[in-house]
């Protein structure tokens, strides 16, 4: 699996979150919400340091990646968040 976020999403994701420099942003399975690659789960976003990476990338010094404990999720796809400029918010897409 490999994560890619393009410049337009992690600049989305720095405005709205007010991060700097050097954070990581998990994304992470839960349970409900719509729209997900797993019935009845999405993706979810949270602050935290890496444990055990899964996957990972960095895009304008964040790191955004997967805990090995949320791998299950993808079924073998990888992650592409991109940017949706009709929405004006970041989309997930599965690849592969």
């Amino acid at each position: 699996m490999n994560i890619e976020v393009t410049e337009q999403a992690a600049k989305w994701y720095q405005d709205e979150l007010e991060l700097e420099n050097e954070v990581s942003l998990r994304f992470l399975v839960r349970y409900g919400g719509s729209g997900g690659l797993q019935p009845g789960f999405s993706l979810a976003i949270q602050l935290e340091e890496p444990v055990e990476p899964h996957a990972s990338t960095e895009v304008n010094g964040i790191t955004f990646f997967v805990e090995e404990s949320d791998a299950w999720y993808f079924d073998d796809k990888s992650l592409k968040v991109d940017y949706n400029t009709t929405w004006e918010e970041p989309e997930f897409n599965y690849v592969g």
